[in-house]
């Protein structure tokens, strides 16, 4: 299991948060062209080594936040188990985390899901992968299997008792830049009405995905930092992004001499929400606006 500390948000403030990947067996949709963390889950880990292994986290490492990730649905009882959940919530109350963030597919928010979250005793954020309002981007650029009603009938199930993070995906397969720019930016104005918070998610080559397939034929390229900082930039909610892999090929990045000054203005803008401390300047956006003027024979279709 990896666990690390990072900062995150919290009512305004910044504090320490314990980022933690449980070995559960991993999604149980598994299809989505461009993920690939199942294939790092471990499908023989039964519950007892799920909560050992949180135990291991929380004991040795002290934040506000417990973030929980499991390769898939927190609240999918074949990934974690509803009295694993609860062992959980009440050792995390225990050891003075304020709140816990965890993922979940829509399918698996239900009254018993909204009942449990209640009775849990801690502050709960759901993240739920929405990666857009469209349905049609959805369903053929990325395979998502719910549709944009799924997550708004869970959203509503749940703001009653946690907050809802939605997570948009800036560059699906098949999009140029200008056109997953207009994608992200149709689905904040869709989505901010049901979520308490937006989390950009910018596009990474995972191995062994359909992505990954199109990247090595020259077919896909990641997306430029310069897209994530006029997103957020522009973007009148809150809204946080965490570039992974940024400033590598296979991940988010403009020219490689400015990338780790962009990123490293992203995730202060994630921390403060304060847009101004993106300054860095370059070269290298003339060629980031010079793809924005790039069209698309799918334009049409897709956003018809």
């Amino acid at each position: 299991m990896k666990a690390w500390i990072e900062k995150e948000r919290l009512d305004g403030e910044v504090v320490d948060c314990l980022t933690l990947i449980l070995p559960t067996r991993g999604c149980s949709w598994d299809s989505c062209y461009m993920c690939s963390y199942t294939s790092d889950s471990d499908r023989s880990a039964d519950q007892e080594k799920v909560y050992s292994e949180f135990l291991n986290a929380v004991e040795k490492k002290h934040a506000d936040i417990a973030k929980i990730f499991t390769s898939g649905s927190f609240f999918d009882d074949r990934e974690v188990e509803r009295s694993t959940r609860e062992k959980i919530y009440r050792k995390a109350k225990k050891r003075g985390f304020r709140k816990i963030v965890v993922e979940s597919r829509p399918e698996f928010i239900n009254e018993r899901t909204v009942e449990e979250i209640a009775n849990s005793g801690i502050e709960i954020e759901v993240g739920m992968g929405l990666e857009t309002s469209s349905d049609t981007v959805r369903e053929h650029l990325i395979n998502k299997g719910f549709t944009f009603q799924d997550f708004k009938n869970a959203s509503r199930m749940l703001r009653g008792v946690a907050r809802v993070k939605a997570y948009l995906l800036l560059k699906p397969p098949f999009l140029t830049e200008k056109e997953a720019l207009k994608d992200v930016f149709k689905s904040i104005e869709d989505v901010k009405g049901h979520a308490d918070l937006i989390s950009l998610n910018l596009m990474t080559v995972h191995s062994k995905t359909p992505v990954e397939g199109l990247y090595r034929r020259g077919l896909y390229r990641p997306p430029w930092l310069w897209s994530a900082v006029e997103v957020l930039k522009r973007a009148d909610v809150e809204l946080i992004c965490d570039p992974v892999a940024g400033g590598k090929r296979r991940g988010p990045h403009n020219c490689f001499r400015c990338d780790a000054d962009v990123v490293r203005e992203i995730k202060a803008f994630s921390l403060t929400q304060d847009k101004s401390v993106f300054s860095t300047e370059c070269d290298c956006i003339e060629r980031w606006k010079l793809a924005l003027r790039a069209e698309s024979l799918t334009e049409s279709f897709i956003f018809s």
